[in-house]
């Protein structure tokens, strides 16, 4: 089944796109994280709705699904924004500055570590490498990487973005 690139808004959930995942883990003991991955791919992130449906069919306990939700960080419990900022804060990086490039980045956008904008155009997560260490400091949004961030950099690339999603 192909992953929808799409976050789907929880007004527009339609359980009915798990069936097939469903259908094909049917009775496979451990494939939990297979269909979290499935699911998550389809709807961009896990609603408890669909968690509950997973559990429903599985008779996977909810509690279980949720602690492998919530345990690993691949997945996510809430939308993503359009453009998915991935800051790293490996070493490297920590040692060049990402600090100062993520409260440029907190400060131009008025969100946290994990927050969305409002607006739904941007989400922030800081993750342990990108492995572009002698680009340091470094972030990738939508795939995209940018290298050798300051503060000012990180703010022109941000409007930019953000004017491209304005208009």
């Amino acid at each position: 089944m192909e992953a929808s690139q799409e976050t789907v808004g929880i007004d527009q959930l339609d359980l009915s796109l798990l069936d097939p995942v469903l259908k094909a883990n049917s009775g496979q003991k451990g494939s939990a994280i297979a269909i979290l991955q499935e699911a998550q791919g389809i709807y961009g992130y896990l609603p408890i709705e669909v968690l509950e449906k997973i559990s429903e069919v599985t008779q996977e306990p909810l509690a279980k699904l949720y602690g492998v939700a919530t345990f690993y960080t691949q997945f996510r419990m809430k939308p993503v924004g359009k453009h998915l900022i991935m800051l790293c804060q490996g070493t490297a990086c920590h040692v060049m500055g990402a600090d100062r490039v993520q409260q440029a980045i907190e400060d131009e956008l008025q969100i946290e570590n994990g927050e969305t904008t409002e607006d739904g155009v941007f989400t922030l997560m800081t993750v342990a490498c990108l492995g572009c260490c002698s680009l340091a400091p470094v972030m990738m949004i939508d795939g995209e990487t940018y290298a050798s961030l300051t503060p000012d950099s990180v703010r022109k690339i941000l409007r930019k973005m953000r004017k491209e999603a304005d208009a």
